[in-house]
């Protein structure tokens, strides 16, 4: 007797669960509609106000036998798991999510297509300095078969008594030598006035790490009928690094690349932390290329090339470094970047590593 007075009440609680799970479910939803309608209204979808005058009310109307500190915890647990939902459906709904787009894009710079399943190097000083230092570069870039080279015109610095580039003059630089090798330029753009100038030079607008959260210059590069390597800032979280992308593709600019340049931690061995799981992160989360900058994670040229071979096995589209004909005299970075000769030895055993790496 006592075995199905047991089994009634079982049979009860299946039933209340499954009301509860249904209940929940509804809510879910009508919060998901919430969301929405706040979204169009660019209203914030955490509202801490409403969540505690629900709770509160909740509490008033509570007859036990739940205590009420437990009761506030089930509901909160509730609003959490619904605001979870949400803010999945929104990154879900980015135009560079995955979830959106299943295939890989291809950025294509003057027929180097870029995220196809082989790794894309771009190579180049920090700074232009002069015609002969970034043709040098160049032309060892060339011999390797190689096809875009880095370089700034102008440069962000941290203290304003730095060199702060050539600008205009830089960009004739780069174009010169592109003109003579038939590299394609990447380099950095700082601001929207700056942009619309150097069109004409360049074939990849970079955009830094200092301005990655530039709203105005990332709306100005989605408008412009050329590639983009986004640089990840120096404290952003994946979320603001993604996000960043969406102010591009949002104005119409697909061919976007992300760069995983090292992020600020407490530590300093290095010059930046090395955030290499950021790599397959963003690949399962966007559908864009993924680089990863070894000179300006690292700082040390004896880290550039384990990091370089860890962004390849890792799933990186592209690896970025610092070459310099006589890094002692570079105007910027002289400590990190490769002269021509560390450069040849640093490409060949990465090319060894490749072909070892592809053979597994």
């Amino acid at each position: 007797m006592r075995q199905n007075e047991l089994d009634e009440l079982r049979r009860q609680v299946d039933g209340l669960n499954n009301q509860i799970l249904d209940l929940i479910n509804e809510r879910t939803a009508v919060v998901q509609e919430i969301g929405r309608v706040k979204e169009k209204q660019g209203v914030n979808r955490y509202d801490p106000v409403r969540e505690r005058e629900m709770l509160n009310a909740l509490v008033q109307s509570n007859k036990g036998p739940i205590p009420n500190g437990v009761l506030e915890q089930i509901f909160k647990g509730i609003f959490m798991s619904a605001l979870e939902i949400q803010e999945d459906e929104q990154r879900n709904a980015l135009l560079v999510s995955r979830k959106r787009k299943p295939e890989d894009t291809i950025v294509n710079v003057n027929g180097e297509e870029v995220g196809t399943g082989s790794p894309t190097f771009v190579f180049g000083p920090c700074a232009v300095e002069s015609y002969e230092q970034v043709l040098a570069v160049a032309q060892s870039i060339k011999s390797k078969g190689l096809k875009m080279l880095r370089g700034g015109a102008y440069k962000p610095r941290t203290s304003p008594y730095d060199f702060q580039g050539l600008g205009l003059e830089g960009l004739k630089i780069l174009k010169r030598v592109s003109d003579e090798t038939g590299l394609s330029i990447v380099t950095e753009i700082i601001t929207p006035s700056h942009l619309e100038e150097a069109l004409d030079y360049i074939d990849v607008i970079q955009i830094g790490a200092r301005n990655m959260q530039n709203f105005e210059l990332l709306k100005e590069a989605g408008m412009a009928n050329k590639p983009v390597l986004l640089k990840r800032g120096l404290a952003a979280t994946i979320d603001e690094f993604i996000n960043a992308a969406e102010y591009i593709i949002s104005k119409g600019n697909s061919q976007i690349m992300l760069c995983e340049r090292g992020i600020r931690t407490y530590e300093r061995a290095t010059r930046n932390t090395l955030d290499i799981s950021a790599v397959p992160i963003l690949k399962q989360e966007t559908h864009l290329p993924v680089f990863v900058d070894v000179t300006h994670s690292t700082g040390r040229k004896d880290l550039l090339l384990p990091t370089a071979k860890a962004a390849i096995a890792v799933g990186a589209d592209g690896v970025m470094a610092e070459v310099h004909p006589d890094p002692a005299v570079a105007l910027s970075d002289a400590a990190q970047q490769m002269d021509i000769k560390q450069f040849d030895e640093f490409y060949a055993e990465l090319q060894r590593f490749m072909n070892t790496h592809q053979t597994i």
